[in-house]
């Protein structure tokens, strides 16, 4: 298995905050890692780590290293619109631009210059609106505002928006959260079949999401990383006691 982020003494401050102490983590290519914990400890904040969407932040200071196929994305030389191209990011409220559902989908292409308007243009926006298993339902109103959208067929708009770009990988910050079930049902059912062609990092505070879909699970508590293992063996075996106490509902 290709481990294709990978966190080296990774930590963060919010101010005088130590919001994440020393995060060693490597996370596999084509895999769903899920990002378990309490509120507030840190696993919303590693996941912004992976795209510097924290660089944001004016008072985060970050230190240690996020490689992304051995490319450390913190060096100074780096391009950071370019690392966001690369990792995408689907937030927990569906955030379709004011814009056409078409327009939605083809204004990031257009401007990063991967492709032009047009026939090609065409494609890629119907690609990416089928990839994200939405384009039947959208097919016949393209030019309707994204925003006429229901809140489930916002959010899988908002991730045809994000591989429109061809990440290589996809993070989620608690993807169904605002969703009824059944929005969350094919959002889940998205993801495995996405993990095919992008590596996956999603947050969740729902567990039983969690066991359904990810292949990893990281359990974060006050800043630290406390296990890290197959999903099945942290919800079944964990080794700390901590992970046990959270996944059987004792605190959190």
């Amino acid at each position: 298995m290709n481990t294709k982020i990978k966190t080296d003494n990774l930590k963060l401050w919010y101010g005088n905050n130590h919001a994440l102490k020393n995060i060693n983590l490597g996370l596999y290519e084509n895999k769903i890692t899920a990002l378990i914990g309490a509120s507030g400890c840190g696993k919303s904040t590693f996941l912004r780590c992976l795209n510097r969407m924290n660089d944001l932040v004016s008072s985060a200071k970050v230190k240690g290293k996020v490689t992304v196929d051995d490319i450390d994305i913190y060096d100074k030389h780096i391009d950071v619109v370019s690392v966001r191209k690369r990792v995408g990011m689907v937030f927990q409220q569906p955030n379709p631009f004011p814009k056409s559902i078409y327009e939605n989908v083809s204004y990031a292409p257009i401007k990063h210059g991967i492709i032009s308007k047009g026939k090609a243009c065409d494609e890629l926006v119907e690609n990416a609106l089928r990839s994200a298993g939405i384009w039947d339902e959208v097919k016949d109103k393209l030019s309707a505002p994204g925003t006429s959208l229901s809140g489930g067929q916002q959010q899988r708009l908002c991730i045809a928006r994000t591989i429109a770009v061809k990440p290589d990988v996809i993070l989620m910050d608690e993807p169904t959260s605002a969703l009824d079930p059944i929005s969350t049902e094919k959002i889940e059912a998205l993801m495995l079949e996405l993990k095919e062609k992008y590596t996956i990092i999603t947050v969740t505070h729902n567990m039983q999401q969690a066991a359904r879909v990810a292949d990893y699970t990281a359990f974060f508590h006050l800043g630290e990383l406390i296990e890290y293992d197959e999903t099945e063996t942290i919800f079944v075996n964990p080794k700390q006691k901590k992970t046990e106490d959270y996944i059987t509902g004792r605190f959190g």
